[in-house]
């Protein structure tokens, strides 16, 4: 059999860590062989014993989660570490990454999404909870989108919301007071510099811009 997967739990709640414990010693390949409270003593126990995975809150008293994992990572650059907190907002995420946390879940995620996030991380891989890497796609995505829409022109922009408000080439010309063909030629203008080919397409970028809103 392959050597067990070590692990060490990093939460400042006792009840917490035993909750943990129980759960990733229920899988053969995984072994919990230390436990802090306090990011200093997270630091001082993995230069101490280094495990193969740190499962770190980010919330903890002393120099917190966010500076412990720099600080790990300051002398040991492979370490691996996946974040387990309460926080489910895009901010704590990008800030726990990009401090070098090799994966991210939350609290409220399946008692099973820890076992795999351990396993997959201990094996190399990155692992971001489902539901987060989806808003981070969004996030992605909407910011792609906004900085396309940021190119139209003044009037351009007006053809676009009309057009993701379902407005027809003719009714645009008339609300606008503007030819049929060069409300046309707008069209083909905005979905050339969206890249897209369909009003539906346009009107939902500007749904995911909160620019409309479904009825």
């Amino acid at each position: 059999m392959p050597p067990k997967i070590t692990v060490m739990l990093v939460d400042d709640h006792a009840v917490v860590r035993a909750g943990y414990r129980l759960l990733l010693s229920q899988t053969d390949r995984i072994e919990v062989i230390g436990e802090a409270a306090r990011g200093e003593e997270a630091c001082q126990h993995y230069w101490e014993r280094k495990s193969d995975v740190i499962v770190m809150d980010l919330s903890l008293p002393g120099i917190g989660g966010l500076t412990a994992i720099r600080r790990i990572l300051g002398r040991d650059p492979n370490a691996r570490i996946l974040v387990f907190s309460i926080h489910d907002e895009l901010v704590y995420v990008t800030r726990a990454l990009e401090a070098g946390a090799r994966g991210y879940i939350t609290k409220s995620s399946a008692p099973e999404t820890l076992v795999e996030a351990v396993l997959k991380i201990a094996d190399g891989e990155t692992y971001v909870e489902p539901t987060i890497a989806q808003k981070f796609l969004l996030q992605t995505v909407a910011g792609a989108n906004a900085a396309a829409v940021n190119q139209l022109s003044a009037r351009e922009f007006d053809v676009f919301c009309l057009l993701a408000r379902g407005y027809t080439t003719r009714e645009i010309a008339d609300e606008l007071r503007l030819g049929y063909k060069t409300v046309a030629n707008y069209s083909t203008l905005i979905k050339s510099k969206l890249n897209v080919k369909t009003t539906v397409e346009i009107a939902r970028i500007a749904y995911d811009l909160g620019l409309v809103k479904t009825a």
